[in-house]
């Protein structure tokens, strides 16, 4: 990395500090944090595009399951649903695996013919009817159990920090199976595919409310930090922030935020470590060739589809992880809020920015476009309102601009795309 790449990311630095001295530091802190896991998020598309060129748009499908794990790991269980239906819900889910393994099954071993293809018809019908006897009763007596707080079978009860790597691991058996049907599919065709695949996978968290609560949210989840009620009733904390000149309140916010954010880069510097490791190996090496000439690698008896399928598992492990950090900061889970706008297209604007096939580039485009998605808006009213000042207060052009300024993150995030493609078409800190 240059010395002009180096200021890059000192100047991300000077504007986190403007924000708290002009804002608040608990706004820059909190800023500080969203900033390190898109840093991630950015990472593991990188791995997936600028390491094997592969075109995948199905990144926020992997955030949420990311955002599950945290539920299905860290959250206590709730034993009146497990009562009501737990058993009918791992026995319809246990139909559904045997069916899909028999279908499997005769397909390997039965010869191709109108044979197989009945018994296979027969294997997954059956199968299904059977599954949906089994779980639909079972949902039911679940959801129907204090839906007000509950309705759902809740989690294991484990250290929150565990899910993380469970979301790293829930994803990558996802990209499995969808590296399995897609990968040998052409690039455009492997974005629609991926794409839809995440709409399913986010469909399938707000409506089966045995699962995820659904659009109810989960909320109250576990963190690895203290709370700030705790910190705010101690004495010496009180006293130690007050020496900082912050009451009570800021004081405890900006700890627990300090706090996280310690956590996260001890795991971005983790996986930035591990993805260079990777980029400047042997391994690294032949997925940029395959990246640029499959036809050659394969001519050199390289599986293409077998790496193919090891990055892509690699590049959502990571994103993952991301999701799961997230939805630990935010302490709970809304299904409603995966949007394809913010889980997938900005990050796929942070590698671009950044620099695509540049480890460092994906986690300075993580953190530019983040903070630019967040004080673009409040620097554009500050504009508008200072600008429109010397209009009347009734004037309907002053009041349309001031509507539309909540707009303004959109259209400087299409002018900042245009010029980075038009000036740095390889990225800030482009692939060497």
């Amino acid at each position: 990395m240059t010395l002009r790449h180096a200021s890059y990311f000192l100047l991300m630095a000077v504007l986190l500090v403007l924000v708290g001295v002009l804002q608040s530091w608990s706004v820059a802190m909190g800023l500080l944090n969203m900033c390190l896991i898109s840093a991630i998020l950015a990472l593991g598309v990188n791995i997936q595009w600028g390491y094997a060129g592969l075109f995948s748009v199905g990144t926020m499908g992997f955030v949420a399951l990311g955002g599950l794990a945290v539920v299905l790991t860290s959250m206590p269980p709730v034993h009146e649903a497990w009562s009501a239906g737990g058993l009918g819900v791992l026995g319809g889910l246990a139909i559904g695996v045997l069916a899909i393994i028999a279908a499997v099954q005769v397909h390997r071993r039965m010869a191709k013919g109108w044979a197989r293809l009945a018994v296979q018809a027969v294997v997954v019908i059956g199968g299904f009817f059977l599954y949906r006897a089994v779980l639909d009763p079972a949902v039911d007596a679940i959801e129907g159990t204090n839906t007000a707080v509950a309705g759902y079978l809740g989690g294991a009860g484990m250290p929150v920090i565990l899910s993380w790597v469970v979301g790293g691991l829930l994803a990558a058996g996802a990209a499995w199976v969808i590296g399995k049907v897609s990968l040998g599919l052409r690039s455009d065709y492997l974005a629609i595919a991926t794409l839809g695949i995440s709409e399913t996978i986010v469909a399938i968290m707000k409506n089966e409310d045995w699962l995820s609560r659904g659009v109810r949210n989960v909320n109250g989840l576990p963190r690895p930090v203290p709370y700030e009620v705790n910190l705010q009733n101690n004495p010496d904390f009180v006293a130690w922030a007050q020496s900082f000149g912050f009451d009570a309140v800021e004081g405890s916010s900006i700890f627990v935020k300090a706090c996280y954010a310690v956590i996260f880069v001890v795991v971005l510097a983790l996986i930035m470590w591990l993805s260079e490791r990777a980029w400047n190996s042997p391994w690294g090496r032949m997925m940029r060739a395959i990246r640029d000439n499959e036809t050659a690698a394969k001519a050199m008896g390289k599986d293409v589809k077998k790496r193919h399928l090891q990055v892509f598992i690699l590049g959502s492990a990571v994103c993952g992880i991301a999701g799961a950090m997230l939805v630990t900061l935010d302490g709970l889970l809304t299904p409603a809020t995966y949007q394809p706008l913010r889980f997938t297209f900005l990050i796929w604007v942070m590698v671009i920015v950044g620099g695509s096939g540049n480890n460092w580039g994906a986690v300075l485009g993580g953190f530019l476009i983040w903070f630019l998605w967040i004080e673009v808006e409040p620097i554009g009213i500050w504009a508008i309102t200072n600008l429109t000042a010397a209009m009347p207060e009734d004037s309907g052009l002053r009041a349309h601009l001031l509507d539309s300024a909540a707009h303004v993150r959109l259209l400087t995030m299409g002018i900042i795309l245009l010029l980075v493609l038009r000036f740095a078409p390889r990225g800030l800190i482009p692939e060497r």
